[in-house]
């Protein structure tokens, strides 16, 4: 299948590992020029040059701090300048901790608001100006189906995926009329580095190995396993794509048939 993103060029967050970083290898497989924006700017542009030598297209490192709105103005004035422009924003980055009301870590929780709603929401806004004037954009949003699933040892977490879930609706339909387009995906238990953070804090907080944390998680899917990054980084790539030219404001289940609402 021809996705038609030969030439787009491509903002990926949160993408020097797991879900991030495949995406952006997804996209540059696909022909898109990428931006790769993450903290840690040794890994980051180890994996930029990965996938600029496997796919033969431009891939760039741009160190930022999704929680800083300076950075973040400065991280898409880089990328436009390596890129030429900006046709597809994917918003992966975020994190949020992990526990109930009792042990509930506010600062943390803060700062989960700073990253991943706030991070999402800045990124967006500074990208749709020039996707409105071409009259062509994608947003993708990465966000967790704790949104529309509730878990009470990940209140924390649940409460932004929620506010993603609504921010992404209205501002699909804010930016239909321009052709701008504006999807989210939900991922499940996905098995990543941060997975694997998530997976040592119950270990801590409550007391059970990790074989039972993930064998818990993959019993709370219908196939029964843990997912992968690339299995994340297809979805997106469609989404992104012409083929999905007739599709907004729609957040997309990728969880293993474990979200049980209709």
């Amino acid at each position: 299948m021809d996705l038609h993103l030969e030439g787009k060029r491509a903002l990926v967050t949160g993408a020097s590992l797991g879900i991030g970083r495949a995406i952006a290898e997804e996209l540059a497989r696909e022909g898109c020029d990428v931006a790769l924006v993450a903290r840690d700017a040794g890994r980051l542009r180890q994996a930029a040059e990965a996938i600029g030598r496997s796919s033969n297209r431009k891939a760039v490192a741009v160190p930022a701090d999704a929680a800083e709105a300076r950075s973040i103005a400065d991280a898409i004035a880089a990328a436009r300048a390596a890129l030429g422009g900006i046709d597809i924003l994917v918003n992966n980055a975020g994190s949020t901790p992990e526990d109930g009301i009792d042990r509930l870590d506010f600062e943390k929780w803060q700062d989960s608001v700073a990253l991943k709603t706030f991070g999402y929401a800045r990124f967006a806004q500074g990208v749709l100006g020039e996707m409105r004037a071409r009259k062509w954009g994608r947003i993708v949003n990465i966000i967790g189906r704790s949104g529309h699933q509730p878990r009470p040892v990940y209140l924390a977490g649940g409460s932004v995926n929620a506010g993603l879930l609504s921010f992404t609706k209205a501002l699909a339909e804010g930016c239909a009329k321009d052709n701008v387009l504006v999807t989210g995906v939900n991922p499940g238990p996905i098995d990543t580095p941060r997975w694997a953070a998530l997976r040592d804090a119950a270990v801590d907080a409550r007391g059970v190995t990790a074989a039972e944390f993930d064998g818990k998680a993959a019993a709370s899917t219908a196939l029964g396993r843990l997912g992968t990054a690339e299995e994340i980084a297809g979805i997106v790539a469609f989404l992104c794509s012409e083929r999905a030219s007739y599709i907004t404001g729609e957040v997309i289940n990728v969880d293993g048939g474990g979200t049980r609402c209709i």
